[in-house]
Parts: structure tokens; C-alpha cells; sequence
């Protein structure tokens, strides 16, 4: 311990750390160990570097303070300088002394070294030549891999844009099926549109004939064969319409399939033309092509995004959901024209059935009419009849009167005779009877007058009725004759819906 004490105090001595009146004293720190490459009995195993702890300059680092070869003015210590035989000895002999040992060999060391010299010299040129034997072997395996690398890859990259024409081709055919699907579509689309706007035609037509049939009057306003078959023809073209709006509807949403279904084959097609495009441009590269260049860790970047099964089920696929959709456009279209025509003709019958409703409830107004009318005209010719008897019945009332007026008058006449002349003779009887007799005549007369006038009324009324029965009936034939059958005589309702 005491050694070790004194062995501290010396290497104190030989500090490289200027010590200076201006800086306080810091305790001393004891440096890293250092052991030596080889053990010798007469070299020292370890050694020990006191190391002075400076405080650090209040100024900012500069690069005239990190630079050795000046000193700034707040630093305490000078640059650094490690002793050796000619500098060192002043300061502290011993250890420049020991540190001069360590810098000298031996003799044998010194022959050792050039002997060990010769044989590395020999072994690192028979290393060489053996590498080099190996790089030409090498070199000529590197061309033919080169070689047959390029061939196969340029093979490979043919079939590719075999297979990828292939594809292509198919995927241009399949376009131009659904291309011209599509079309067809929009053609059924606007015939549907066109049967839609075709049906508010008969439609209004036939609301027009309800709205003139209720305009009849009295018991006209029945609900006939005629209104029953304009109300299943108003539910009939509804139908139809709502039938040709839904599939309206579904042609829409199967154009809008279709028309993303091309999209993605115009995309698919897209993509493989460009493809052919650059593997048809790698297929032709060679050695000697222009443009060549190094692209650094190419071989590490994978772009890719599948495998060539996957890459061939996705174009599959492609072309299969084109085909399904364009068989479902196919069955779709069919489905449409095969709903028009039935639309069409079941419409047409209604039409027709309506037409002949009316034709017949026609005829029947006429008959009715006529028969109305010649009742009305034997009414007319028995209230003629009961007038002339009025007149026969007032005439022979009139006609009574003289009659009356001498029995009256001699009955008058008789009164005036004298005393016992005032006999009730057989000439007062008969003058008696003759006024009781026509007095009851004139009443029965005029009881006949009463019936007769009560019958002619009773005709007048029957007239009026079969009068207002008539009038009613010539509206309703204006209606159904004129107004109904005038807007559907000439109205094309099948062309308006074909069309």
C-alpha cells in the first residue's frame, strides 16, 4: 500500500495539466489502466495518469478554442504534448525512461520480422493466383449465366405478351358484345319512355269520357256496361304504366351495370395495352440498345401486386361478370319487348271492348229514344182527343142552357095564373122534371169536364216526363255518340304505345 502511495506521488510530478495561480487547486483523479501487448518480469504491468479536473471558460465554444494549436485566453491548461526520450527527461527522467523502453525490440524480433515477411509475401502470392484462376472460371460463368438469363428472361417475357394479347383480344370481343348490348338497352329504354308518355293519351281520353258521362242527367247517371269498362280501362293503362315503370326502372339500374361493366373492360384493356406496350419495348431491348441504365436495388423493389394464376382468374372474372350481365341485359331486353306487345294488345282489346260498349249503349239510347218519342206522340194525339172532348162537353153545357132557360121561363110564366088556375097538371109535372132533368144533365157534363181535365192533365204531366226523359236522353247520346266516341273514333291507341 505504502508503494503503491509513493508510485502516485511520482507520476504526480510529470503532470501534463499546467497548474496556475489562478485556478483553484482540484483533487487529483486517477486515470484509466493500462496493460501491456506482452508480460515481461522487467516491463511494469500496469500504469497510472493523473488527470487535473479544469474547470470550462463562461464563453461559448469557437473554433479558435477546439483548434490545438492556440490556447484561448480563459483557458488554464496549455495543449497537450506526451513526453518522450528528448522532451520529456527534463521533467521526469524516470518516466521518460520507461516510456523509452517500451518504443525498443530485440535482434531476434528484428529477423523474425523480415522471415515472416518472405513467407507472407509467398502466401499472398499463391492466394492471388488462386483468385485470379477463380475470377476468370468465374468471369466465364457470369457470361453464361448473363447469356441464358437474358434469353430466358426475353422468352418468358414473349409468352407474357402472348398470353396478355390473348387476353386482350378477348377482353376487345367481349366490349364489343356488351357495347352493342348497351345499346340496345337505350333503345328499350326509350321505347319504354315513349310507352309511358303513350298511355297519358288513352288515359286522358278515357278520364275526358268519365268526366262527359257525368254530366248526364237524372237516371241517365247509371252505372252501365259503358263506365264499368272505362273504369277496368283506366285500371288497365295504370297498370301498364306502373308495369312499364318498373321495368323502366330495372333497364336503367342493368345500363348502369352494364355501363360499369364496360368500364371495367375499357380499364382491363387499358391496362394490357400499356402492358404490351412496355413488355414489347423490354422484349426488343438487347446489349447494344440506346437508353440503358443502372437503376440502384431495382432487384429489391417488388411493384408487384399478384401471381400470373391470379392475374389470369381476374381477367376471367372480368370477362365473366361481363357475360353474366350482358345475359341479363339479353333477357332483360327480351322481358321488355315481350311486355310492350302484351301491354300493347291488352290494351287494344280494352279498347276495343269500350268502343263496342258504347256502340251498343247507343243503339240502345236510339231505340229508347224512339220508342220515348212515339209515346210522346200518342200522348200528344190522346191530350189533342181530350181537348176536342172538352170542347164537345162545354158545347153541350151551352147548349143546354136554351132549354133550361124556357123550362125556367115557363115555370116563370105559369106562377102568374090566377086562383084555382094554379093546378098541378100534367104540364107542372113535366116542366118540373125537364129543368130536374136537364140540371142533372149539365152536372153530369161538367163531373165529365173535371175527369176530362184531370186526364189532360195527367197527359200534360206524362208528356213533361217523357219530354224531360227525352231531352235527357239526347245528352246522353250527345255524349256518348258525339263527345266519347268523337275523341276515341279516330284516336291510334296502338301506335301511340308501339311507337
Amino acid at each position: 500500500m505504502a508503494k503503491e502511495v509513493s508510485m502516485c506521488t511520482q507520476l504526480q510530478q510529470w503532470s501534463p495539466v499546467k497548474e496556475t495561480g489562478s485556478t483553484p487547486t482540484v483533487p487529483p483523479q486517477l486515470g484509466y489502466c493500462f496493460h501491456t501487448p506482452k508480460k515481461h518480469p522487467w516491463r511494469p504491468i500496469m500504469g497510472y495518469e493523473e488527470i487535473e479536473v479544469t474547470p470550462m471558460p463562461s464563453q461559448p465554444i469557437t473554433n479558435t478554442m477546439v483548434d490545438p494549436c492556440y490556447t484561448p485566453a480563459g483557458m488554464a491548461a496549455e495543449p497537450l504534448r506526451f513526453p518522450n526520450l528528448v522532451t520529456g527527461f527534463d521533467r521526469s527522467p524516470e518516466h521518460a525512461a520507461r516510456a523509452a523502453l517500451y518504443t525498443r525490440y530485440t535482434q531476434h524480433e528484428w529477423s523474425q520480422n523480415s522471415v515472416n515477411n518472405y513467407n507472407e509475401s509467398d502466401a499472398k502470392r499463391n492466394f492471388s493466383e488462386r483468385v485470379r484462376n477463380d475470377i476468370m472460371r468465374m468471369l466465364r460463368e457470369t457470361d453464361e449465366i448473363g447469356t441464358q438469363g437474358q434469353r430466358d428472361s426475353g422468352r418468358r417475357i414473349g409468352e407474357r405478351i402472348t398470353d396478355t394479347t390473348f387476353w386482350r383480344n378477348e377482353v376487345s370481343i367481349e366490349m364489343e358484345r356488351l357495347v352493342a348490348t348497351c345499346e340496345k338497352l337505350n333503345d328499350t329504354r326509350r321505347q319504354l319512355e315513349r310507352a309511358i308518355a303513350g298511355i297519358e293519351g288513352p288515359l286522358h281520353i278515357v278520364q275526358e269520357c268519365l268526366y262527359h258521362r257525368e254530366k248526364r242527367q237524372g237516371l241517365e247517371q247509371v252505372h252501365d256496361a259503358v263506365e264499368q269498362s272505362l273504369l277496368k280501362e283506366v285500371a288497365i293503362l295504370r297498370e301498364c304504366q306502373d308495369k312499364f315503370r318498373n321495368m323502366l326502372e330495372k333497364v336503367r339500374q342493368q345500363s348502369k351495370n352494364c355501363r360499369a361493366t364496360q368500364n371495367e373492360l375499357e380499364t382491363d384493356m387499358r391496362n394490357k395495352e400499356y402492358a404490351l406496350g412496355i413488355d414489347s419495348m423490354c422484349h426488343q431491348l438487347n446489349n447494344f440498345s440506346k437508353g440503358l441504365q443502372f437503376y440502384a436495388g431495382i432487384e429489391r423493389y417488388d411493384p408487384t401486386v399478384c401471381d400470373t394464376e391470379r392475374w389470369a382468374a381476374a381477367s376471367a372474372g372480368t370477362l365473366q361478370r361481363s357475360q353474366s350481365e350482358r345475359a341479363k341485359a339479353t333477357q332483360m331486353l327480351s322481358d321488355a319487348e315481350n311486355l310492350i306487345n302484351v301491354s300493347a294488345t291488352e290494351i287494344w282489346e280494352q279498347w276495343s271492348n269500350t268502343n263496342s260498349a258504347f256502340t251498343r249503349r247507343i243503339a240502345m239510347t236510339i231505340e229508347i229514344k224512339n220508342k220515348l218519342q212515339l209515346h210522346l206522340h200518342k200522348i200528344q194525339q190522346e191530350m189533342f182527343d181530350v181537348e176536342k172532348t172538352l170542347e164537345l162537353l162545354n158545347k153541350a153545357i151551352e147548349d143546354k142552357l136554351q132549354p133550361m132557360k124556357v123550362a125556367h121561363t115557363r115555370l116563370q110564366a105559369r106562377t102568374n095564373r090566377p086562383h084555382l088556375e094554379k093546378c098541378r097538371d100534367e104540364a107542372q109535372h113535366r116542366l118540373v122534371k125537364e129543368v130536374c132533368d136537364l140540371q142533372e144533365t149539365m152536372e153530369t157534363l161538367r163531373s165529365k169536364i173535371a175527369t176530362a181535365e184531370g186526364t189532360h192533365q195527367t197527359l200534360l204531366g206524362v208528356r213533361a216526363g217523357l219530354e224531360a226523359d227525352l231531352r235527357n236522353k239526347s245528352t246522353t247520346l250527345f255524349i256518348d255518340r258525339d263527345q266519347c266516341m268523337g275523341l276515341r273514333r279516330g284516336y291510334p291507341v296502338t301506335a301511340a304505345i308501339k311507337a
